[in-house]
């Protein structure tokens, strides 16, 4: 009976996910074709699914990134003002990833050197990017690219494919595999663990916390700026503060992925699962009618109900344990 309850709990989130689909295959029409799970995964999941990527490396070491948005969307900011000015894609693209690591340095020297807490580290963080893009597009203006005909290589971002799968989900695939590797099998990813899991014992470890803090808020930064090229190319444009609308379901997807897991640690497969199911909830309220309003409340009634299974295998596995 044990062992079935551990088992249950390690594919509760596979669960889930199956009991959407089948529900929504019956109650939504024209969800289960192919043409919408294509649509679904290209253009909703695979651009959540990289800014969760980029948030589950930030909640390994317990910190919740406010400043996903403000990278996002200063790369996008940065990448496509180059090319309104007749850049090349590579510099373009570098000079957006560019200003995204900057947002990631700044979070690292707010918490390592300040000491400021990684919360309201990148809450200031968010601040300052808003205002930055508002003073660099006179008050928050789009920058439209439809005139300036982007490089091929910009439009594929977003629009290519390769051996028929789109190249939005070879990035999600390309990222989610080294960010697993790099959390599941390095010492980088167990020094990330011990510390948001057991911070006290991370620092009587002789573990060097500022070095792993730092390099944790550099990598999900550079993560955020590669969503925030995608969203570029997918729009062919900069879209003031487009980048925020993924921090709530970022944070929300990596909570999903962790509370489902056997572990209840931030993981790679249980984020990328939450962010399938977020997705497709999402897409099967709009079939069947509901606003985006009641689609967020929908969202909200989710990770409550996450939680709340989360919550009840961890009393199962403590009665367990207790007899």
């Amino acid at each position: 009976m044990h062992d079935l309850a551990d088992r249950l709990q390690r594919f509760a989130a596979v669960g889930a996910l199956a009991a959407v689909l089948v529900f929504f295959a019956v109650a939504a029409p024209g969800f289960a074709t192919l043409a919408n799970v294509e649509r679904v995964l290209v253009n909703h999941f695979a651009l959540l699914a990289i800014a969760a990527l980029g948030m589950t490396l930030a909640l390994s070491i317990g910190a919740i990134d406010l400043s996903l948005g403000t990278a996002v969307d200063v790369a996008s900011l940065v990448c496509v003002s180059a090319l309104a000015h007749h850049a090349g894609f590579t510099s373009a693209a570098f000079a957006g990833l560019g200003a995204a690591l900057a947002v990631g340095t700044l979070n690292a020297l707010l918490v390592t050197r300040l000491g400021i807490a990684p919360f309201l580290a990148t809450l200031g963080t968010l601040f300052i990017g808003q205002t930055i893009q508002q003073l660099a597009t006179g008050g928050g203006q789009p920058i439209y690219l439809l005139s300036a005909a982007p490089p091929s290589a910009f439009d594929a971002l977003a629009h290519g494919a390769f051996a028929g799968v789109a190249l939005p989900l070879w990035i999600v695939a390309a990222l989610a595999i080294a960010l697993h590797l790099v959390l599941e099998r390095s010492t980088f990813g167990r020094q990330a663990r011990t510390l948001g899991a057991h911070p006290g014992v991370a620092r009587y470890s002789g573990l060097r916390i500022g070095a792993l803090t730092a390099g944790v808020f550099v990598v999900s930064a550079l993560i955020y700026g590669i969503a925030g090229l995608v969203l570029s190319s997918t729009v062919k444009s900069y879209a003031p503060q487009a980048g925020n609308a993924y921090l709530l379901n970022a944070i929300g997807a990596s909570f999903i992925g962790a509370t489902l897991s056997a572990t209840h640690r931030p993981n790679v497969a249980g984020t990328m699962v939450g962010v399938l199911l977020m997705s497709f909830v999402a897409n099967g309220l709009l079939l069947i009618g509901w606003n985006f309003y009641w689609q967020q409340v929908a969202t909200g009634v989710l990770v409550f109900a996450v939680l709340a299974l989360g919550s009840a295998f961890g009393r199962g596995r403590h009665v367990r344990q207790a007899a």
